[in-house]
């Protein structure tokens, strides 16, 4: 544009006025107009521009450039890129705010439906305008509006450096969408003290069809429904009768995006959505200073009125101790159960209340009697050897239920079950034997009927711990054996000596107890670990299991050759060797011939190429090890004559650095040695099983 300009400079030449006008007229440019892009966070995001940008034919080139689109599968990785980008460029002390419920997600949101820098969604719990964030907006006493606000750092260079790679807003029929799944965006800490846990539409679906199988098809007229948890709505969504609903939440920002969602079709009426803390505020109405509703409240205080309410919630699940604590490897979760509600009643519920559903379960119960339940959670409650104060508090008829795969939720990880129950608390009766629910699997198929047991029986620990300290025993390793349920049945596991683990927690295996350690071993790893399964509890088993030999028998061999029998010879002495030196064609003694010698005391002997005194399937085991361990020998250049089974796998399938066994070996012969072992040992788990019910280790129909 410039019809002046010397073009004939050479541009190498930096010392000439016309460089100096170039470059002063490109720095400008840059300053408002680059797109800076950091390869090592932005990788996928600079691959996808040069695609739209660069990757066509010159013709085609667009005058403007193509930013990337934004919708409901990727704004969550926005999101992070936004919290290292933008998140730091926000004038606010995070840490200090987060104690109030300002999360930085609430931020995002702003940013993401906005156009020309000013959201698009005003019913938002923060809004952007131009080069600020407003929040907390209030009417004060002169029937003003007021807020507060947020200023950017750098004049919002980072922001708007940021946001040049994006398309905003996205299309608007995603923004219902990425308002309601606020909970994606909530870290986990927050997530777990607070109950930020969306219910797919799905089983929300499914849960109204349960509840209308057991109040009628008219329920939703003649029941009053109340979400205390009701996050940003979604469990509530698709009801018909709006006059009988009532959603409150403990964020303010969830008060503000279900008013939101009411303007897009959420059918609630915005005066039946409020703002309460369901295990710390006071049960007042707002007549008398409190929180909750004057309509609602007349509903709570009469005990007729209160029959015709249902809690229709997914309270949160948190609690204070996971299986990461359990191992060392994060520390107890501080905080997550602390509630006035779990003070008030701790004498009478003790330990269940660090489940923090159980806290409002015990709210209902004893502040709001009479009324129905209709809740997701977990079936520890049921089942749970901690819960036995809370079952003998708790009063009322179980009217059904269905379980859900917990990996179909949301914010969930893990295989164990998420269930609807359905609970008329009007019907004062004891706590059931056993709670049966229908089955889906994710597929939404019905798979079945599954009973949770609520016996206050002694557990399988109980009985472990009755084999200790007998007269003269010889100790030949440590039996790790953390929790009674399915779900830690991967914490069963021998070794040397306890002082290996961090936090032993467990019972030594002795000559006098081995026989129990095998049924113990061989009950909590016969039958796999599945979701159905996974909150199944062990007991004190039945005394039949005495005089069944070939049960022992069976037990015994089995933990002989599982991966979970770690002893290793390097680490004490090896009492594990199930073969004598003859049948090995061992060239000298073993250290020690305990094992071989008690299975012979048993009456199991390998004679003519096949091991008699066992039933078949544990004889195939013992042929499966034994062709195994002579493969070792033959093969290994120095072989460890008293090589324990975990020392044989190990030689064979190597460990990473990390120090995880292999899955398989380079050896293919082994790998079909192995693989013919494990088949025989699911053969003779098979067997196993129906035992562990018959004597009652699991209780089943």
């Amino acid at each position: 544009y410039q019809n002046d300009f010397n073009w004939k400079v050479a541009p190498s030449d930096t010392g000439t006025k016309e460089f100096a006008q170039i470059k002063k007229l490109v720095e400008e440019t840059l300053k408002t107009e680059k797109l800076l892009f950091y390869f090592a966070a932005e990788k996928d995001l600079l691959k996808e521009f040069i695609k739209n940008n660069f990757a066509k034919p010159l013709e085609l080139f667009p005058d403007a450039i193509i930013q990337a689109q934004i919708d409901k599968t990727n704004f969550t990785h926005v999101y992070k890129q936004w919290t290292q980008f933008v998140k730091p460029s926000i004038l606010i002390a995070w840490d200090r705010v987060k104690p109030y419920g300002i999360i930085d997600a609430d931020f995002y949101l702003a940013d993401l439906i906005s156009a020309d820098d000013i959201t698009l969604k005003d019913q938002l719990f923060v809004t952007l305008k131009k080069d600020k964030y407003e929040l907390d907006r209030r009417i004060d006493e002169f029937n003003l509006i007021s807020s507060r606000t947020v200023e950017l750092k750098d004049k919002g260079k980072a922001h708007k450096a940021f946001w040049k790679k994006y398309a905003r807003p996205p299309l608007k029929e995603f923004w219902d969408y990425i308002v309601a799944r606020r909970d994606l965006l909530i870290p986990e800490d927050i997530r777990e003290r607070k109950g930020a846990f969306f219910t797919p539409p799905q089983w929300a679906a499914k849960a109204h069809e349960y509840l209308e199988k057991c109040f009628g098809e008219n329920w939703q007229d003649e029941y009053i429904i109340w979400d205390n948890s009701a996050g940003t709505g979604n469990l509530l969504e698709n009801l018909k009768n709006k006059d009988n609903i009532w959603a409150s939440t403990l964020d303010k920002q969830d008060v503000q995006v279900m008013r939101d969602r009411i303007q897009n079709g959420l059918n609630l009426w915005e005066n039946q959505v409020f703002q309460f803390d369901f295990l710390n505020d006071d049960l007042k109405p707002l007549r008398e200073g409190g929180k909750i509703p004057n309509p609602l409240f007349d509903i709570l205080s009469n005990q007729e009125k209160r029959k015709k309410l249902i809690f229709l919630i997914n309270p949160p699940y948190g609690e204070v101790a996971t299986a990461a604590t359990r191992t060392g490897r994060k520390t107890n979760k501080d905080g997550v159960q602390e509630s006035n509600t779990k003070d008030r009643f701790k004498e009478t519920l003790g330990i269940a209340l660090k489940q923090k559903f159980i806290q409002f379960f015990a709210r209902i119960l004893f502040d709001i009697p009479d009324c129905k339940i209709g809740a997701f959670v977990k079936p520890i409650y049921i089942c749970g050897s901690n819960m036995k104060k809370f079952r003998e508090a708790w009063k009322g008829a179980y009217l059904g239920g269905f379980a859900t795969p917990a990996r179909t939720h949301d914010n969930c990880t893990g295989e164990y079950p998420i269930c609807f129950f359905i609970w008329d608390l009007a019907q004062k009766k004891n706590f059931p034997k056993s709670v049966p629910v229908d089955v889906f699997n994710a597929k939404e198929e019905y798979k079945g009927l599954k009973k949770f047991y609520a016996s206050e029986h002694k557990t399988i620990n109980d009985w472990l711990i009755s084999t200790r300290n007998r007269p003269d025993e010889k100790v030949l390793g440590f039996l790790n054996c953390n929790g009674v349920d399915v779900q830690h049945d991967k914490y069963v596991y021998a070794i040397n000596d306890k002082k290996q683990l961090p936090n032993p927690r467990g019972t030594w295996i002795t000559d006098k107890n081995l026989l129990e350690v095998g049924l113990y071993f061989s009950a909590r790893h016969c039958i796999e670990h599945t979701w159905i399964n996974d909150a199944d509890q062990y007991f004190y088993p039945k005394s039949g299991w005495e005089g069944d030999g070939d049960f022992q028998n069976d037990c015994l061999v089995y933990m002989l050759f599982h991966s979970y029998l770690k002893i290793k010879f390097g680490e004490g002495v090896n009492h594990w060797i199930p073969f004598s030196e003859g049948v090995l064609g061992a060239s000298c003694r073993f250290e020690s011939r305990f094992m071989g010698d008690f299975l012979g005391s048993r009456g199991i002997h390998f004679r003519e190429g096949v091991f008699t005194g066992v039933s078949p399937g544990a004889g195939a085991v013992l042929g499966a090890g034994l062709a195994v361990w002579r493969y070792y020998f033959e093969t290994a250049p120095e072989p460890c004559l008293n090589a324990s089974f975990y020392d044989i796998r190990e030689y064979f399938q190597r460990k990473s650095r990390s120090g995880k066994m292999g899955v398989s070996s380079e050896d293919e012969r082994y790998n079909a040695l192995i693989k013919t072992l494990r088949d025989a040992q699911a053969v003779l788990a098979a067997g196993i099983a129906p035992k562990v019910y018959e004597y009652g280790f699991l209780l089943g129909d």
